[in-house]
């Protein structure tokens, strides 16, 4: 132990910590660190093989785990070096890293406009940081399914752990499951009063996967970013897909955390609203006012009842915030799939935190004075082309065209309980009429047999009586249901062809079928829709980009089929529908278009929201509400940027001046931490004064008061000889501990000659 002690003194990692004979450098190890964070498939293998190639060693497997025992212990020396950084400068409170993850959305101050949110968040999963179960060995060819199923991992119980507020541990996320009221179903298809979307998004179930939970342990991951991708919440999936216990577990973190009007971005926000409102958390989200919301790359998915609700196109605060910043993260973290899928489970969950630490210190952080720049530029712009295009002049108008459409959209989302009825008894009216006629086509005929009848005859006749019973049986089976329908509809005789109920209920049926070949032809487009997007999408290799190319001449098969499909039963109707073209179907990009076509009871095609620019109209001065929205929340932002900018320079300076007398080795640490951000100083004050250069800007950069001062914080002034006290006598304690291994060294030695 005092021989590694003195290698660390030396700047050398030892490999083990009795009499080691292999040591990696500090900065050595630091070199891969960084360059792991830059590059996160760089694997430790490579590394180790790029330094034999220095050194002129022939590479040996033992020394990628001797490297690997080194980095460990040297990120821990760094864990806990950060600790007491931490410590000394007043921020060691385990949610302190949470509640002052992002500067533009959580530095308040103490005189600003009041935003609609405090802070707008998006989350979702992602399936490409899973990790493969190293099974025990008895298990690998296990017959018994139950054992199959649940299979226990054979890796050693380890110290090692990560202890992060941001990274939710298991436990606490398994504690949602019971969260969720068994008496109640999360997902009831009935609920299409409050959510639209109900009946239309179901996760695969477990009986369906569960051969691939067998081989991953860890599944995926579940995050939470902020508007401007900064982390906030990272949980493990594990052993499962998409579970409503993981987007409740990150939701109540976030409460607990941030407290009332949050916004928070998913998929399936529309559903998942109903599945916080049903569990146990739901009375506390309410309290506090938080909003589901769906972001803008699934809009196209939902249905438009609920796309007027929960799509960030028709929701007031959000600016042009699309709600989609998940998807750049998840774009970025997939390299890091190769260097977690075969590693333990401390070692991903190493990688993972470290990862995204990097990515928020070094890019997200960067790129936020950017971000600002670009949003207020893009929202000028908005502003100003829409004053010249948008033709209408009175704007309130518009607002009542989208209320106008919600009416005509609701009182269409169910078809009437008469009217399926009538449908139903036309139906088995038409049964009937075809069994009558089937029983009559079996109708005894009398015939005198012959000296010839024989063992053939009599299996005709055996089988002529079945075919009549069997007839018979069928026409009395449907004679009772439509017994039973004219009692619900009050009906006293049977529906005759001529009869207007039988022709109005026809027309019914006709229309049914209208609506199932549109359903079918919406569902094909919507995929080529999606399809289309990740084939233009930056990342997509050559290879998948084949495989979709292959994917959409298949669908436009398909789409063809549906197409003819629906364009007969359009053609069908009593009040034939125009037939669609292969080139306009092809262009539709939003489920609304679809949505225009689903009346067949009246024509809407003049109505003024129904209209070609009717919509762009309505779609322009939304996007213009939001741009004027953007505009008031970026001022908001800016102000908090400069400030923080402002306020933690001074307060790391002023820690790194004090800790400089009674703690040089802090103060050193101190002016590091200053130093990884303060690079970043010039570039945003460029960036800040950029924005103040823009024709439109009207507010000020000057910074402001922040809200809180509170030890710690960035606004607050350091002078806790207190704490500085307790390191101290840390310190001294570690000295103590360092003689006593000394001690101990020596005795281990003395054995070892004996």
């Amino acid at each position: 132990m005092y021989l590694a002690s003195a290698l660390i003194h030396h700047g050398v990692i030892p490999c083990s910590p009795i009499n080691p004979s292999v040591g990696m450098t500090i900065d050595c190890l630091e070199f891969y660190c960084i360059a792991c964070q830059r590059c996160p498939n760089f694997s430790i293998q490579a590394f180790m093989k790029t330094l034999c190639d220095l050194q002129g060693k022939c590479f040996h497997s033992y020394l990628s785990r001797q490297l690997l025992i080194a980095l460990d212990l040297y990120l821990l020396i760094c864990t806990q070096v950060r600790s007491l950084v931490q410590e000394a400068i007043g921020r060691s409170a385990i949610d302190w890293n949470l509640k002052h993850a992002c500067p533009a959305c959580l530095y308040t101050l103490d005189v600003e406009p009041q935003l609609k949110f405090s802070l707008l968040y998006t989350m979702d999963g992602n399936d490409s940081l899973k990790r493969v179960l190293k099974r025990v060995p008895n298990e690998e060819h296990a017959e018994d399914l139950v054992s199959r199923n649940n299979p226990q991992s054979s890796e050693l119980l380890t110290s090692q752990s990560i202890v992060d507020y941001r990274y939710l541990t298991r436990e606490y996320v398994d504690s949602f499951t019971d969260a969720l009221n068994p008496q109640v179903d999360l997902f009831n298809d009935d609920d299409e009063d409050n959510n639209p979307c109900a009946g239309q998004w179901k996760n695969m179930k477990d009986d369906k996967t569960k051969w691939m939970w067998g081989v991953f342990d860890e599944s995926g991951i579940f995050m939470a970013v902020c508007r401007h991708s900064f982390t906030l919440i990272i949980a493990d999936m594990v052993q499962s897909g998409e579970r409503a216990k993981y987007p409740l577990a990150v939701v109540s973190r976030l409460l607990d955390t941030f407290g009332h009007n949050l916004g928070g971005g998913y998929n399936i926000g529309c559903r998942f609203k109903t599945t916080l409102s049903r569990s146990s958390l739901g009375p506390h989200a309410r309290t506090l006012n938080h909003t589901s919301l769906v972001g803008a790359f699934h809009g196209h998915a939902h249905r438009r009842l609920c796309q007027l609700d929960h799509l960030t196109t028709y929701v007031t605060g959000l600016g042009l915030e699309d709600l989609k910043g998940y998807e750049q993260t998840f774009s970025k973290s997939n390299a890091l799939a190769p260097a977690t899928r075969y590693a333990s489970v401390f070692h991903r969950c190493q990688a993972i935190l470290g990862y995204f630490e990097h990515n928020d210190e070094f890019e997200i952080y960067h790129n936020l004075t950017t971000f600002l720049y670009n949003n207020y530029k893009q929202a000028l712009d908005i502003l100003y082309d829409g004053q010249t295009e948008l033709g209408v002049t009175d704007k309130s108008e518009l607002e009542v065209w989208l209320e106008n459409e919600r009416a005509y959209l609701l009182s269409h989302a169910h078809e009437p309980e008469q009217e399926t009825l009538q449908m139903e008894y036309w139906q088995k009216l038409v049964n009937l009429s075809a069994s009558k006629k089937e029983l009559d086509g079996t109708a005894w005929s009398l015939t005198t047999p012959g000296s010839s009848f024989g063992q053939a005859d009599i299996s005709m006749t055996v089988r002529l009586k079945t075919a009549r019973r069997h007839a018979l049986e069928n026409y009395k089976k449907d004679l009772k249901i439509i017994h039973d329908l004219e009692m619900k509809l009050g009906v006293d005789k049977h529906w005759q062809p001529e009869d207007i109920e039988w022709q109005n209920a026809g027309w019914l049926v006709a229309n049914r079928k209208y609506q199932l070949a549109l359903d079918t032809l919406e569902g094909l487009i919507v995929a080529r829709i999606f399809e289309l997007s990740k084939m233009n999408r930056a990342g997509t290799g050559y290879k998948m980009q084949k495989h979709i190319s292959k994917a959409l001449q298949v669908q436009s098969a398909a789409i063809r089929t549906a197409l003819n499909r629906y364009n007969l039963t359009a053609r069908a109707l009593s009040s034939p529908h125009p037939a669609l073209k292969w080139e306009d179907v092809v262009e539709y990009a939003f489920l609304a278009d679809f949505e225009l076509l689903r009346d067949a009871r009246k024509d809407i095609s003049q109505r003024l929201w129904a209209t070609p620019s009717g919509r762009h109209a309505m779609d322009l001065y939304f996007k213009m509400c939001h741009a004027r929205e953007e505009i008031k929340c970026l001022n908001v932002e800016i102000r908090h940027v400069a400030t923080y900018l402002q306020d933690e320079r001074h307060y790391l300076e002023e820690c790194e001046i004090l800790l400089h007398t009674l703690h040089p080795g802090l103060a050193h640490q101190v002016q590091i931490l200053r130093n990884m951000h303060g690079r970043f100083l010039d570039y945003h004050c460029q960036r800040l004064q950029d924005i103040a250069g823009l024709p439109g800007f009207s507010r000020t950069l000057l910074p402001g008061q922040a809200l809180h001062n509170s030890p710690g914080e960035s606004a607050s002034s350091p002078g806790d000889e207190d704490g500085l006290e307790d390191l101290e006598e840390e310190e001294d304690d570690e000295q103590l501990a360092e003689e006593e291994s000394h001690t101990l060294q020596d005795i281990l030695e003395v054995s070892g000659h004996d």
